[in-house]
């Protein structure tokens, strides 16, 4: 299988970093087209680090009502006077709206030779920009690696940044990051989309995971699944961050067929979705090649639980095909 390296980055005496900022990019302007959740936090945290906040864009009442509180005083413009009066452009908006906007204030005139133009995407690099790189925008690809609420409370998660600009740019990128009180990490431009698709795998759908074991325990009796839950997946998620598969415990990496059985038969028999069975069924099987790779799980016992998820595949499909 093909590798590719993403680098996280401890790049620099932050310091020294934060010191030039502090002499060199308090001049420049910054301007947030799309006055969401991330935008306006990240306008918000460099409005507090000292940049000048020349105007934020937001067509939503949700959008208007959180530059309010998050940026008072600041001006709702329409995005091409945004893009018009700052030095540093923000394009905070949803990936797939980001090549369109893009090329909206292209066709304006608004943007012009030598200003920066950031986007928050983290699939996309400079490449969703070219209608603005082909001006003599330099643009940054600036994505924060974290989930936001649009509220006070992500001032206090400053998160990695999934970063991609051409070398004469990354400076820039460097000091914006240093002011929010991030870390860079270089992105190459072709490994974009396998960055995001990382994020996502391990946080949106971890969110999806959770939401269904909380939905399992209720129907096991459960009155409060979150404080069931919280100490094992923080105890879990802390372990798997510092040691990796090394941190997996359970019975599949133990072995214990008979108890992974049990659970397909309790599955099976109980009142969830599908899509909970199947997720289990997947993750099991996921787990299974893990623990056998590294030799925690031997070849005949990982084929005996193969066997047992395979068999509860065959009979949710005999299930279905007995409904029709």
């Amino acid at each position: 299988m093909l590798k590719r390296s993403i680098c996280l980055v401890p790049v620099r005496d932050w310091n020294a970093v934060t010191r030039k900022w502090a002499t060199t990019m308090k001049r420049l302007s910054i301007g947030v087209v799309g006055a969401g959740k991330v935008g306006s936090v990240l306008a918000a945290r460099l409005r507090s680090a000292g940049y000048p906040i020349v105007g934020v864009s937001g067509r939503s009442e949700a959008s208007r009502l959180r530059a309010d509180t998050l940026l008072p005083g600041v001006a709702v413009l329409a995005p091409e006077q945004v893009a018009s009066a700052a030095d540093v452009l923000v394009l905070a908006v949803p990936d797939d709206s980001l090549i369109a906007v893009a090329e909206q204030l292209a066709a304006s005139g608004a943007v012009r030779p030598g200003q920066y133009v950031l986007h928050t995407s983290g699939r996309h690099g400079l490449d969703a920009l070219a209608s603005l790189t082909r001006l003599g925008a330099r643009p940054i690809a600036f994505h924060p690696a974290m989930t936001f609420t649009g509220t006070a409370v992500d001032f206090d998660r400053p998160p990695v940044f999934g970063l991609t600009a051409a070398d004469a740019d990354r400076p820039l990128a460097e000091e914006l990051v240093a002011a929010l009180g991030g870390v860079p990490m270089w992105v190459a431009e072709a490994d974009r989309a396998l960055y995001h698709a990382a994020l996502a795998h391990g946080a949106n759908h971890l969110v999806t995971l959770v939401a269904q074991s909380m939905d399992l325990l209720r129907a096991a009796g459960a009155d409060d699944p979150a404080a069931v839950l919280r100490p094992l997946l923080t105890a879990a998620l802390d372990n798997v961050l510092a040691y990796g598969d090394a941190a997996l415990t359970g019975p599949v990496v133990r072995g214990d067929v008979t108890t992974i059985r049990a659970h397909v038969d309790a599955l099976a028999a109980a009142d969830v979705d599908d899509a909970t069975v199947d997720a289990y069924l997947e993750l099991a099987r996921a787990t299974a090649r893990r623990a056998e790779v590294d030799d925690r799980l031997d070849h005949v016992t990982a084929g005996t639980i193969r066997q047992v998820l395979d068999e509860a595949d065959w009979d949710t499909m005999a299930h279905i095909a007995a409904g029709f």
